[in-house]
């Protein structure tokens, strides 16, 4: 019965976070359904030019990409790693977050700690602390990205003025804007080198990275090849309109950044009293492990703390 219990808040602990940081947001889903099946059944020119257009876009885009949902766990966690833009493997990975939940579990049964206590502290750092520094690395990685991407367009956008073409100024890119910008238009020109189309280089260097700035830059491309016009003047505004949204996220982060402390310092605090008391006085919450009453008492804390920092995630997320 215990275990039961135990295992049964622990799936509930695991499913909560889960929905309340990961998965897509149904209701933009449902938009861009809408938003799709209006653009089909528009008689307007410009709509259906639009639609042509994102058509193109999408048959250019390797199948396993598509939408998310063709990819297995095991190659979106390969893509999680590429994206931080180190050496890491998948091995590598996994056997680190084995040895580091191995040891913990060691550690806690050293100290005289319950089974059960360090079986679910060993699962959760072995599992959370290898995808917090990853998701850390991507983070800043991504970062560094997005804040040197519009130089990089400005660089594009005088290169294209004074004569040279697009895969020239890829190159002339790629050679003079350090950090994570100059390493992926490198692999672009690489791939180029190697006879694939500058389309598809780009494609997969946005699947890889993930970030709408760049799949702007691409869609932006891909709809001057097609249409023809001024493709330094549109580069121009792209790059005025990545720093305003640069803008307006920095804005948003010093709006919110109160709301996200206060959650960080709620969601916490409970845990880090239990430690703390756990260290000072084990007998005193003893009963947590053994005791059902307060095992269902400790479980259903957690769960409700677990509910708090879901809808406070929610609360404090936006997107732009």
């Amino acid at each position: 019965m215990q275990t039961l219990i135990i295992g049964t808040g622990i799936i509930l602990i695991f499913v909560l976070l889960a929905i309340g940081f990961m998965g897509p947001n149904a209701s933009k889903s449902t938009m861009r359904r809408l938003s799709a099946v209006k653009m089909r059944h528009s008689d307007s020119a410009d709509t259906r030019v639009e639609l042509q257009m994102r058509k193109a876009v999408a048959a250019r885009r390797p199948m396993i990409f598509l939408d998310g949902q063709q990819i297995s766990r095991l190659n979106k966690l390969r893509l999680r790693l590429a994206q931080t833009g180190k050496k890491w493997t998948l091995q590598q990975y996994l056997y680190a977050s084995g040895s580091l939940a191995f040891l913990v579990m060691a550690v806690f049964w050293l100290r005289g700690a319950p089974l059960f206590l360090g079986l679910f502290a060993g699962l959760l750092i072995g599992a959370g602390l290898p995808h917090m520094v990853v998701n850390s690395f991507m983070a800043r990685r991504i970062k560094n990205f997005t804040t040197s991407f519009p130089d990089a367009i400005e660089l594009l956008v005088r290169g294209l003025k004074s004569g040279l073409p697009v895969g020239e100024t890829i190159g002339v890119v790629a050679r003079e804007v350090p950090g994570p910008v100059g390493e992926e238009f490198k692999m672009v020109t690489e791939k180029i080198k190697i006879g694939k189309s500058m389309e598809d280089s780009l494609q997969e260097t946005a699947d890889r990275l993930g970030t709408a700035e760049f799949q702007f830059f691409v869609i932006t491309l891909a709809i001057q090849r097609e249409t023809g016009g001024n493709l330094a003047e549109t580069l121009a505004n792209l790059a005025e309109v990545l720093r305003k949204r640069a803008q307006m996220k920095l804005k948003i982060r010093a709006m919110s950044s109160e709301s996200k402390a206060s959650a960080y310092i709620v969601g916490s605090l409970p845990f880090f009293v239990f430690g703390m008391v756990w260290v000072v006085n084990r007998e005193y919450l003893a009963g947590f492990f053994s005791e059902p009453r307060l095992m269902i008492a400790g479980l259903g804390g957690a769960l409700w703390m677990s509910i708090g920092a879901f809808i406070m995630a929610k609360m404090v997320n936006f997107e732009i």
